[in-house]
């Protein structure tokens, strides 16, 4: 996972596109300028053509105007790359030269059932969430992605501020 572009201006800054890949179904989401907040764009459905699959995604990353991609990566719930991540690291190459823009992946796990729950929580039916859940996994990664380079403030409580030194005491 890269935080960085090659020309070493940080990521968090930028418009970022997040990418669900799933056997069927891509989900995407969009954050917005900022780089803030994230929100479900579209899903997509696979064909039997990669690549057309990859130049649809393409337009899509393009028309949202994004500097990166994040794509989610199914790891196991122990860390390690299973079945479905070596899937996606699988088509990572392919779809990194189709979009143009820099790509990341970021550890995907539990993004489809924090959807599935928001959904419920927002009284979407479950036929009604299947429409749209993959497109809602691709926001909760990216709004992830993107939290995890937000600076955050260290308080007293938290477990990371410094301890006093003799000389504050």
């Amino acid at each position: 996972m890269s935080e960085r572009t090659s020309e070493g201006a940080h990521l968090a800054q930028r418009r970022a596109v997040g990418l669900d890949l799933g056997s069927v179904r891509i989900g995407v989401a969009a954050s917005d300028a900022g780089g803030v907040l994230a929100s479900p764009r579209t899903t997509v459905r696979r064909t039997r053509d990669r690549a057309g699959d990859h130049r649809r995604l393409a337009a899509l990353v393009a028309e949202e105007g994004a500097d990166v991609v994040v794509i989610g990566l199914p790891l196991s719930l122990d860390g390690s790359v299973g079945r479905a991540a070596r899937l996606v690291l699988d088509e990572l190459d392919e779809l990194t030269a189709a979009l143009g823009v820099p790509v990341v992946t970021h550890d995907e796990r539990f993004t489809t059932t924090t959807a599935h729950q928001r959904l419920a929580a927002g009284g979407r039916r479950s036929r009604a969430r299947r429409e749209v859940v993959d497109q809602s996994a691709a926001a909760v990664l990216l709004q992830a992605w993107l939290d995890g380079r937000r600076p955050r403030a260290v308080t007293p409580a938290d477990p990371t501020f410094p301890a006093p030194t003799e000389e504050c005491s």
